[in-house]
């Protein structure tokens, strides 16, 4: 992954931050070519990846012209790390979780690695590189969840959350996640192996205006009456 900045119309919009800061999440349908993701599929059969060490640049992480390599190449890709932690981030870690055919047990809800207090966020991509049916059990997650800090498995008890959200998809489904959303992998159900690939990334700059604001600066020059006075009216609230 390269360090050069993105093309900005392959960024967020300022509607999708502002959906991913109150549901934790956003989603992106067959982002990923079937051309690469049959790629990837094909280092994931071959065996174990390799996990390489914390801490390095993104850019640094994956040899080139590799599967993973080219999937984090993806100008898509790119667009929704930059807009989210900034070009670049530190690469945290990455698994190739695996659910075995007919497996019968699901993972109880929990949040990755929560233990740091500051109010920063890590990102988290998961993808699904085969179609991905309700009976192969793709990942759970619930939109809002983030907000309510847990120590990473403290809710493995509870189930059925109103308004969880079960993963179905097709191949090459992206999900973007703040780090303290609740998950967890369900029970395959079916005669196949289900493959999910998740990369956690750090982010080195500040998390401010990181995605393309120009729908923000056209609403603001559109109406900036109406816009500063809620501006304002925040900012009261903010500080009263």
């Amino acid at each position: 992954m390269t360090t050069a900045t993105v093309n900005p119309e392959l960024l967020l919009t300022t509607n999708q931050m502002a959906s991913f800061a109150a549901r934790g999440f956003l989603r992106f349908d067959s982002l990923v070519p079937d051309d690469l993701n049959r790629r990837v599929m094909d280092t994931f059969d071959a065996g174990p990846v390799a996990r390489p060490a914390a801490g390095l640049p993104l850019s640094e992480v994956y040899a080139s012209g590799s599967p993973l390599d080219d999937l984090m190449h993806l100008p898509e890709i790119q667009g929704i790390v930059q807009s989210l932690v900034g070009p670049d981030p530190l690469f945290d870690h990455h698994a190739v979780h695996i659910r075995q055919p007919n497996e019968g047990r699901a993972q109880g809800l929990h949040g990755d690695a929560i233990i740091d207090t500051r109010m920063h966020f890590d990102i988290q991509l998961m993808y699904f590189p085969h179609d991905t049916p309700l009976e192969m059990g793709g990942t759970l997650l619930l939109p809002g969840s983030q907000f309510r800090r847990i120590n990473e498995s403290d809710i493995a008890r509870y189930q059925n959350f109103v308004g969880q959200i079960p993963m179905v998809c097709e191949a090459g489904t992206v999900l973007a996640l703040h780090h303290g959303i609740w998950h967890c992998g369900r029970r395959n159900q079916t005669d196949r192996v289900r493959y999910m690939f998740k990369i956690r990334l750090n982010p080195k700059v500040r998390q401010h205006q990181l995605w393309n604001t120009d729908d923000l600066d056209n609403q603001m020059r559109a109406d900036p009456v109406t816009n500063l006075e809620a501006r304002n009216r925040t900012e009261e609230n903010i500080y009263s």
